[in-house]
């Protein structure tokens, strides 16, 4: 039993001092000057981390109830990233990698193929497994022989003829070499009306496949988060104990981006032991962490040598570690405090948590942080896991805090946890709810991007980066609080 002290000593007391600690309600971006003629004119690009630029400063949070592949993929190409969630087992979140990473690329470089000796039973298994409605035939030297699609055995009856039999042979193929360019296979497709282009080269060794629906996609999301192959960055979040270093592996070898070291106590032995041994085994990876909300918790991810700080101790709109707890430090605050520390490393600082509005967003990027990262703002849409359920005739969607205790629940349930959870023992500091419907997550884009591009301007600014300069916040009373909603008047 340690040694008990009590009452407090002055020694102790003296140093305890109190500060104030801000968040987005509490204060305004006071209005400069703008040279913004347009929105358009209006950059926000930012940086996700220390080599991971993003075209839009949004994250999806890497919670059970708002990311996996889908949303993953609408927020690459709107320019944003989704962080895919660890409350799966490592098969199904490697899965969902690899579904982001397959959704689109300039060039497929191992694209799915079949044998010519196969049968049409497994080229239709093979399609309907993949999604997918055609396939390229090689040999066991990876030799391109034809191209075999639905059109070719939808009407087919004997399940167990040969591929070789129905395919469309190389002879009649139109196929390009190794290093065409982009516009070059456009023309190509075009002029001849196919919708698959072969990379084949002199040796007649596939090498790759270019197809009208991946050129197509880049033409209607010019704004899209790729990486140096031109397909879709994704990140996904491990944990801190058993088995993180095989789960960030498999991670990494299915295309991962960045890996987001999810824990709620950031500031911990157990956060900066996972950032080291991460480092050591996978050397120059990108590597998220947090969640942090003091300075000197920024200093010591840094010295452990992370690439992306993320802060937010208890604003979620499901998280009550506040309450549980009574730790936190109100999110404006913490965003600066940990912004001031980061900006001599150059380590980009992540704003988690509290983000309701596109005025928020705005003010944690003009407090220092680089991006939003945020799970309320994207819950019910589309895109989020889970169905629809309807009440009183509306439509809602189930968003919970991933300590939350029904998440818990179901992650020991499924076997898609690292580690081990007691229900009996455990103490939820997150909260089931359910939010309203809001149609495809493109639109809650759309209308957050506009509104910060706004709150830019107002700042005097035509970039993030100089509306960090220029930005003067103002403490508002409640009063100010209540005069910046409408009021005195009946919204329709």
């Amino acid at each position: 039993m340690g040694e008990i002290i009590f009452p407090l000593t002055k020694e102790v007391a003296s140093k305890r001092a109190f500060r104030e600690g801000l968040t987005y309600d509490d204060v305004l971006l006071v209005p400069k000057k703008s040279a913004v003629i347009s929105r358009k004119d209006v950059d926000v690009s930012t940086r996700l981390s220390r080599n991971i630029n993003l075209n839009i400063p949004l994250v999806s949070a890497n919670m059970d109830s708002v990311t996996e592949s889908a949303m993953s993929i609408a927020m690459a190409r709107e320019g944003g990233i989704g962080i895919i969630h660890r409350f799966l087992t490592m098969e199904q979140q490697v899965k969902e990698v690899l579904k982001v990473k397959r959704s689109e690329s300039l060039l497929i470089e191992t694209p799915q193929t079949i044998t010519p000796d196969s049968t049409i039973k497994e080229a239709k298994q093979l399609m309907e497994e993949k999604g997918i409605k055609g396939l390229l035939v090689a040999d066991y030297n990876n030799i391109l022989v034809g191209i075999l699609t639905t059109r070719d055995i939808s009407f087919e009856t004997d399940p167990y003829k040969r591929v070789y039999e129905v395919m469309t042979t190389s002879k009649d193929l139109i196929t390009a070499q190794p290093g065409i360019s982009i516009e070059e296979a456009r023309k190509t497709l075009h002029k001849n009306r196919i919708e698959k282009l072969p990379i084949v080269d002199s040796q007649g060794y596939l090498k790759g496949l270019i197809t009208a629906r991946d050129i197509l996609k880049k033409e209607e999301h010019p704004q899209a988060a790729k990486d140096k192959k031109g397909k879709l960055i994704v990140g996904a979040a491990i944990g801190v104990k058993k088995g993180f270093l095989e789960r960030a592996s498999s991670l990494l070898e299915a295309g991962t981006d960045i890996i987001v070291v999810d824990i709620a106590h950031g500031h911990s032995d157990l956060a900066i032991d996972t950032i080291k041994k991460l480092r050591k085994a996978f050397g120059g990876i990108e590597i998220m962490a947090g969640n942090i909300a003091t300075a000197e918790a920024a200093k010591d991810l840094i010295d452990a040598d992370v690439d992306s700080i993320k802060i937010g101790v208890g604003p979620g709109s499901t998280c009550i570690t506040r309450i549980i707890t009574g730790s936190g430090v109100p999110q404006l605050t913490a965003v600066m405090d940990v912004a001031k520390a980061a900006a001599d490393a150059e380590i980009p600082v992540i704003a988690d948590g509290g983000l309701r509005t596109s005025g928020d967003l705005t003010k944690a990027l003009a407090a220092g942080a680089a991006t939003g990262f945020s799970g309320f703002l994207f819950a019910g849409t589309d895109e989020t896991p889970g169905i629809t359920v309807l009440r009183k005739g509306r439509k809602f969607k189930i968003y919970r805090g991933s300590a939350s205790f029904g998440s818990a629940l179901g992650r020991k349930e499924s076997g898609a946890s690292d580690d081990a959870i007691d229900p009996n023992d455990y103490v939820p500091e997150g909260v089931e709810s359910i939010v309203p419907y809001k149609g495809p997550v493109s639109d809650v884009i759309k209308q957050l991007i506009g509104g910060l591009k706004s709150g830019i301007s107002y700042c005097g600014a035509k970039s993030i980066k100089e509306m960090q300069e220029k930005a003067e916040f103002m403490r508002v009373t409640d009063n100010g609080v209540k005069e910046s909603g409408h009021h005195d008047v009946d919204a329709v």
